[in-house]
């Protein structure tokens, strides 16, 4: 019979601290829902952002 492996553990992104990475764990990869929600008003708030340099604007515009 085949033993049944632990999941992988990954750190909260929001937090850090150390979740499973489950099917069991609804808001992987975050821990809880507080991260997540947490982590979604940074994006809605432009907290994140992609940095790009001014020549990748310029070549989307077409200027030279």
């Amino acid at each position: 019979m085949a033993e049944k492996s632990k999941p992988a553990q990954v750190a909260c992104p929001q937090c850090g601290r150390v979740t499973p990475w489950a099917p069991a764990n609804a808001y992987r990869p975050f821990c809880s829902e507080r991260c997540r929600t947490i982590d979604l008003g940074q994006w809605a708030s432009e907290s994140y952002r992609i940095p790009a340099t001014e020549s990748e604007w310029d070549q989307a515009e077409g200027k030279d």
